[in-house]
């Protein structure tokens, strides 16, 4: 006898009348709130403009849920183009079936566009939403449980989960790999917050940490999985492509730090223009750059700090204390590439 399990629900949706309300839907739905409030955090934290991001998102939500879509039906084709499927099913999104790699990479061009469109770097945009994408996909990946989707071998661990009998896949009990894969996920958010906090991610380096630590965690959970996929020398495609994403993601972030050390020291030029964001953090400072939580870092505005130097040397008299041009407070020349550097 079972004593413990995880109980799978009895429907994927619930209905308001004649208003369907489908789990997967509303796991999706959530995501994207909880991605773009806590990305709009960090983008203020690091001097952008409040709202920017949901802006932004207009243009990468929808690019990354198509994009997720044509993954999933080009690489299970079979499900909706073989014999006996219908492919009007294909469009049915609200039944499941995104895949991450297509909705990462078409929503990553939509994400260009919506920068391109406000004059602002992609990757700064993509190291301020990198945690918050991990949260999204963690609270989407409940989805799965609502259409009892995406389990992995037959288990009888105390956490194993009960699948139903229905269509494709047999009653039983089995390894939650929606709850293994959202728990990582939540795991690679607080990676990549506290990497960044602690050394100072940028040029989208924040966001190449997140991709190799969800690749690392997506590998060996796809491959506990049963549903029916395409095989490649005996491995799942979804492995392989963790795998090549991976070795990509961990080049990119040794390649740039060589290149670009440091992180933006400007990430929305409007938000200089009028002389900061304008925002006040949880304890009424001004966001120049600070961290999540809405406390002032060690380091101020770059164009703030640029401007103060040279007012004060300019305006420096005999006897005022204030260094001479071209002279630190020290007397010794002053380094002009030192201002607001990070």
């Amino acid at each position: 006898m079972d004593l413990a399990y995880i109980p799978s629900p009895s429907t994927g949706v619930v209905h308001l009348g004649p208003l369907p309300l489908r789990g997967y839907a509303f796991c999706i739905i959530i995501g994207v709130f909880v991605a773009v409030w806590y990305g709009n955090r960090r983008w203020i934290a690091r001097g952008g403009k409040a709202g920017t991001v949901a802006d932004i998102a207009v243009w990468a939500v929808p690019f990354g849920l198509v994009g997720g879509r044509l993954y999933h039906v080009i690489t299970d084709y079979q499900l909706y183009f073989g014999e006996g499927r219908n492919w009007v099913d294909a469009f049915k999104i609200w039944e499941g079936g995104l895949g991450i790699w297509g909705a990462i990479a078409l929503g990553a061009v939509g994400a260009w566009i919506g920068c391109r469109r406000r004059g602002i770097p992609l990757p700064a945009y993509a190291d301020a939403i990198a945690p918050a994408i991990a949260f999204a996909q963690a609270i989407g990946r409940w989805g799965n449980w609502f259409n009892q989707e995406l389990y992995g071998k037959p288990t009888d661990l105390p956490w194993a989960l009960e699948i139903s009998e229905g269509v494709n896949r047999e009653a039983g009990l089995y390894h939650p790999t929606f709850l293994y894969e959202s728990l990582w996920c939540v795991g690679t958010a607080l990676l990549v917050i506290w990497a960044d906090r602690r050394f100072r991610l940028g040029h989208g380096r924040a966001f190449a940490l997140y991709v190799a630590a969800y690749c690392a965690g997506r590998a060996w959970i796809e491959y506990m999985r049963v549903d029916e996929a395409h095989h490649i020398l005996g491995l799942r495609l979804n492995v392989w492509t963790a795998m090549l994403v991976f070795v990509l993601a961990v080049v990119y972030i040794v390649v740039s730090a060589r290149l670009r050390p440091g992180r933006e020291e400007v990430v929305e030029p409007a938000a200089v223009r009028q002389g900061g964001n304008g925002e006040k953090g949880e304890n009424g400072e001004k966001d120049g750059d600070k961290g999540e939580d809405g406390i002032a870092g060690t380091e101020g505005d770059a164009d703030s700090a640029s401007l103060a130097a040279s007012a004060s040397a300019s305006a420096g008299t005999p006897g005022s204390g204030a260094p001479s041009p071209g002279k630190d407070a020290e007397g010794d020349p002053a380094d002009s590439g030192s201002a607001g550097r990070s």
